[in-house]
């Protein structure tokens, strides 16, 4: 009679404590700015140098804002499913809700305006001009997913959850409906959530690099 499979080893990795303390304290330096509910100058510039870019662009970068909406993390958590990831599963249903609450929890104690109001002469295209935006929502969700989706992947496959969070954040200013600090401080909450999650639930221990565990691999 054959035993059943062995669960997978699975570890924990130091970079996903530096994913906390430096998502937190991005998080915290982004929302000391933007707590003064307006723009700086030099914010303001790289804002306009993005939100400025020709017409033709809005209809690829509302596309790419979508790759940011609630219903993504449900969909990794499926397709994770499919290729029987339970941890991804969790993750990535636990980086979803956490998310909603985080971003909320964040809105309560920087309440800066989106750039329709906060900053002079910004250009919204199909985006609400009010309400509270720092921080980015769709930020926060692609970040924390990058992270806990990365260490399922190898190679050069690595890249693209990372490359789907720089297109994000790049269409939501774009879009002008975030100043620059919005989404930065959203990805730094989400990789905090993400390193967070990884310690809780562990990666695959064949994708801890070496030298990167500090703890010892498990299995389960």
């Amino acid at each position: 009679m054959q035993g059943r499979p062995s669960p997978r080893p699975v570890g924990r990795r130091r970079l996903d404590l530096l994913w906390i303390v430096g998502g937190l304290g991005t998080l915290l330096v982004a929302g000391a700015v933007a707590a003064g509910g307006t723009a700086p100058g030099w914010e303001r510039a790289i804002f306009h140098a993005i939100n400025g870019l020709p017409s033709w662009l809005r209809v690829p970068m509302q596309a790419a804002e979508v790759l940011g909406v609630l219903l993504v993390g449900p969909a990794v958590a499926i397709i994770a499913l499919a290729f029987r990831k339970p941890r991804l599963v969790i993750a990535a249903l636990l980086a979803t809700a956490l998310k909603l609450v985080m971003e909320r929890a964040v809105k309560l104690v920087v309440e800066r305006q989106r750039p329709a109001v906060s900053t002079p002469d910004a250009i919204a295209r199909g985006v609400p001009v009010r309400g509270l935006a720092f921080v980015s929502g769709h930020a926060v969700l692609t970040a924390a997913l990058a992270g806990v989706v990365s260490p399922y992947l190898r190679g050069a496959w690595k890249v693209v959850p990372w490359a789907v969070v720089v297109l994000v954040c790049f269409a939501r200013v774009y879009l002008g409906a975030h100043n620059p600090l919005d989404v930065v401080g959203g990805v730094g909450l989400g990789l905090a959530i993400a390193g967070a999650l990884n310690l809780i639930l562990g990666v695959p221990a064949g994708r801890v690099d070496e030298g990167s565990s500090y703890a010892e691999r498990s299995s389960g």
